[in-house]
């Protein structure tokens, strides 16, 4: 039986661009772009999780909004992913890159050009589709 694996990630809004991150190639779905974020660690609410990994993965605060944005499950090799994302907007700091390779601030319109993680794909569809990022 596969394991199940809960993530969190964070659609993270400044100046009506989204900030998009590129996977280390030592990483599994290496060089794949994702919406940052991490797994869910036992005890954590999504939100306290989303907060955790945006300190340690970029080293910045977030206003994180309480109602989830998108949800995909999605099978991969190693086992199914849950990703819940929410909308956030930088509050303090600027990303600093401990676990990826490069990061873009990108608009709604753009979010096409990169090679996406298939669990982020179903996000960036929904982002298409609102206002969000102007």
């Amino acid at each position: 039986m596969k394991k199940e694996i809960h993530v969190v990630g964070a659609v993270i809004v400044r100046n009506g661009k989204i900030l998009c991150c590129q996977r280390g190639p030592e990483k599994a779905l290496s060089l794949m772009w994702e919406f940052p974020g991490g797994k869910i660690e036992a005890g954590e609410t999504k939100i306290e999780a989303l907060e955790r990994e945006l300190d340690e993965e970029l080293k910045i605060t977030v206003k994180i909004e309480q109602e989830e944005f998108a949800f995909c499950r999605y099978e991969y090799e190693f086992g199914y992913v849950n990703l819940t994302t929410f909308i956030c907007y930088l509050e303090q700091g600027k990303p600093k890159l401990t676990e990826h390779l490069q990061a873009k601030w990108l608009s709604r319109d753009e979010l096409i050009s990169l090679e996406w993680a298939p669990a982020d794909i179903p996000t960036v569809e929904k982002l298409q589709a609102t206002a969000i990022g102007g």
